[in-house]
């Protein structure tokens, strides 16, 4: 979530118990890592995105998956290409027209050779943020990252319950903010309709749903940037009325 792997020890256990098959996603992950292993790499079959909002991202629409097993492999390069079997006019399976175009595929490739050195700046531009924020005596915890993980920092998001106001004195400012998830997904129409979630079912989702917003995040947000966003934040906020 937001650039940083799940504990994939305990979910691959869990898995591993009840023979399950573990699918990662790494859309917001691509470029972190969990305990020397990148991200992509944890599961059974990992997937990413190359939306352009993404960590690694194209000029359009894009992804990949990865896996080590060969037969695995092969199935998913037939899905790709409408359910392919043996030759083009052979349709194998149910299949999708999942093709990386030309253009994506050589954005890709030449953003690929700085990937390393964005994923590195990302993570100063969280611990500068990290350090303005604290540095004003807000009382916040920064966002966590567990011993042996790296993150992606495909976002910097803050918990507020001040989160209209803060996003309003940033926006007269000239300053972006996003909201990714205003709505947790055991409400959305597809669980609550069919499985009979409704709200207070999830209260932990739903407060952090309630009070969420990501501040600017790409690898070359400069030092004064960075202070000069958490300043304002810092005006319109009290003490104790944010958490991360």
């Amino acid at each position: 979530m937001f650039g940083l792997p799940c504990d994939y020890d305990s979910i691959n256990a869990i898995a591993k118990e009840h023979g399950l098959f573990v699918i990662e996603d790494a859309a917001q992950g691509f470029g972190g890592e969990y305990k020397g292993k990148k991200a992509g790499s944890l599961t059974d079959i990992g997937c990413t995105s190359f939306f352009p909002a993404k960590p690694l991202g194209c000029y359009g629409d894009g992804g990949a998956v990865f896996t080590d097993d060969n037969a695995t492999a092969d199935t998913l390069r037939s899905i790709r290409v409408h359910g392919k079997g043996t030759h083009k006019y052979d349709n194998a399976r149910i299949g999708l027209n999942a093709r990386l175009d030309t253009l994506q595929a050589a954005i890709l490739n030449a953003k690929f050779d700085i990937f390393p050195q964005e994923i590195d700046l990302r993570n100063h531009v969280a611990l500068k943020y990290t350090e303005f924020l604290s540095a004003l005596n807000l009382q916040l915890s920064a966002p966590s990252v567990p011993e042996g993980y790296k993150s992606a920092w495909a976002q910097y998001s803050l918990l507020s319950d001040k989160k209209a106001e803060i996003q309003d004195a940033l926006k007269e400012k000239g300053i972006p903010t996003a909201v990714y998830y205003p709505k947790p997904l055991h409400l959305q129409t597809a669980f609550a309709q069919y499985l009979g979630y409704k709200e207070g079912d999830m209260p932990i989702s739903e407060d952090c749903s309630r009070r969420i917003f990501s501040l600017p995040m790409h690898p070359y947000l400069e030092t004064k940037e960075i202070e000069r966003i958490c300043k304002i934040i810092g005006n319109e906020i009290s003490l104790t009325e944010v958490i991360f």
